[in-house]
């Protein structure tokens, strides 16, 4: 099924993304020669939006800032929900460091978060933020 803005993050989306224990996504986003390029990423589910995070010189955040559109991912067996994107914002410094901080505590145990965040301290880390303008419900995401 094939939803569209506005009501296309539903309860029933929003109780399957944020779900404990916590899924990953996969992130798609296009290269510079129009191939797919793909990647299992953390995420957070901020009101109507998808938060994600990188460190400085990956391929996907330069894939995203030169064509803002993504695809997620998530899925459980046979159960998923695949929004497509549009790049809402972007920012680094103190906001990024306190975004994948939070993204550790989440996926991480505590004593792996605590180490996570002290290295990533050390990282230029940027956040993108990610604005669902379709969503694709596969069997039964809830």
């Amino acid at each position: 099924m094939t939803v569209d803005a506005p009501s296309l993050l539903s309860a029933g989306v929003r109780s399957f993304l944020s779900a404990t224990p916590r899924r990953y996504a996969a992130l798609a986003t296009i290269n510079p020669d129009g191939t797919p390029h793909q990647i299992v990423v953390w995420y957070l589910l901020r009101g109507d939006e998808i938060v994600v995070n990188s460190r400085h010189g990956r391929r996907w955040p330069a894939n995203l800032r030169r064509d803002g559109r993504a695809s997620i991912t998530v899925y459980e067996g046979e159960d998923a929900v695949t929004l497509d994107c549009t790049l809402e914002r972007e920012y680094a410094g103190n906001e990024a460091q306190l975004d994948i901080a939070e993204m550790a505590w989440r996926y991480d145990s505590s004593e792996t978060a605590r180490d996570n965040v002290a290295r990533f301290r050390s990282q230029q880390r940027i956040t993108f933020v990610l604005r669902p303008v379709r969503a694709h419900l596969h069997g039964d995401p809830r």
